[in-house]
């Protein structure tokens, strides 16, 4: 009698999988691409903060119509074929914007600061996958395995040296399982390469701020079409913006903010000619159509003997003169600026309206330092 021995099939060892942060640029687009390539399953994340809004003004201003308006993140994962999750981190981002540990750039950018919390957020949905692992295994959704962003050494001067990469691993709790596949081989291996998940030599050692590799990159995975990177779209990092985010606290004496702040923020000219109350004065129809959503939260003005702007007024007037101030800056930007004469409407919330006819200021009455931004 014969005895027919059974051979156990090798084990298949498991597909790896990516969560990767997609910012909309082309960085984070190549790194998943680079992941890809490498056989292993790559999902999105996206945090939404307020302050990185693509299309908003595009969306508003008559003059940027033409551009394309679309969610960079969302078109990056369509154009990836990945799974993207979207998640509103705004409130508690608070703290970051106000109180990073490692400071500004150069200007309201807490950008190390901001990295350390996303990769932290993305960190805690690996281990939440871990600790359900069981129940996703069963539901056919197995959790993550590393993360990957598409940070580059040398790129960003406050965020995206070479101390500040261990410095965000630890940090955030990732440590090393947070791979940055373009600047990998400038880095120390981390699990996901020691563990052979991942060809270390199929990684790149990108540095410094030169786009050309990026760009020659994107050309051999065919990518011809993605966001333009500097600056980001992070409004943070906009000067002007940034002054009147610090116009904003001085004036109300503290440091905080709302969605709606940092959304008005964006639109607008904005004039303090007095240090209780400031002007938001709409360029052109776009933005007077959107300044129309705040008009019954705001006291507004408005002219209504010439065509001109719908101005919101955050504060309050102390006196009659200062209304009529106000309504005279308002008419210097409406369409009767050289009238003798110009009638404004001037709202308040619950109905109240007066009509003031002012003579409309010179543009050299408009001081330079009332312009915020």
């Amino acid at each position: 009698m014969s005895v027919v021995h059974h051979t156990a099939p090798p084990a298949v060892a498991p597909r790896r999988r990516a969560l990767a942060l997609v910012s909309g640029g082309l960085d984070s687009m190549l790194a998943v691409k680079v992941i890809q390539a490498q056989g292993i399953e790559v999902e999105g994340v996206n945090f939404f903060t307020g302050f990185c809004v693509e299309g908003h003004t595009h969306a508003i201003r008559e003059r940027d119509r033409k551009k394309p308006k679309r969610n960079n993140a969302l078109w990056v994962a369509e154009q990836l074929g990945i799974k993207l999750h979207i998640i509103d981190i705004s409130d508690e981002y608070k703290d970051v914007v106000l109180k990073p540990r490692y400071g500004y750039g150069a200007h309201m950018n807490p950008c190390l600061d901001c990295k350390i919390f996303m990769v932290g957020k993305a960190a805690l949905m690996l281990d939440k996958a871990r600790e359900l692992a069981d129940a996703q295994a069963v539901q056919g959704e197995p959790g993550f395995d590393f993360i990957i962003t598409g940070e580059v050494v040398g790129q960003r001067p406050k965020s995206q040296k070479k101390w500040t990469m261990p410095v965000i691993a630890r940090e955030s709790g990732a440590e090393d399982r947070l791979l940055r596949p373009l600047s990998a081989r400038n880095l120390e291996p981390t699990l996901p390469e020691r563990e052979g998940w991942v060809d270390r030599e199929r990684l790149y050692g990108f540095s410094g701020r030169n786009r050309k590799p990026q760009i020659a990159l994107a050309e051999q995975f065919g990518l011809d079409d993605f966001a333009q990177p500097a600056g980001g779209c992070c409004f943070l990092t906009d000067e002007a913006y940034s002054n009147k985010l610090v116009d904003l606290w001085q004036a109300r004496r503290k440091r905080d903010y709302e969605l709606d702040d940092i959304m008005l923020l964006k639109v607008g000219r904005h004039l303090r000619p007095r240090p209780h109350f400031k002007l938001i004065i709409s360029r052109e129809e776009g933005e007077g159509n959107f300044l129309e959503g705040y008009r019954y939260q705001f006291p507004s003005l408005e002219p209504v003997s010439h065509g001109g702007p719908l101005t919101l007024v955050d504060g309050e007037f102390a006196d009659a003169a200062e209304a009529e101030l106000a309504a005279a800056i308002v008419a210097r930007f409406s369409q009767g600026r050289e009238a003798e004469a110009v009638s404004v409407q001037y709202n308040r919330p619950g109905g109240v309206s007066q009509l003031l006819t002012v003579k409309p200021l010179a543009a050299g009455q408009v001081p330079k330092d009332w312009y915020l931004g």
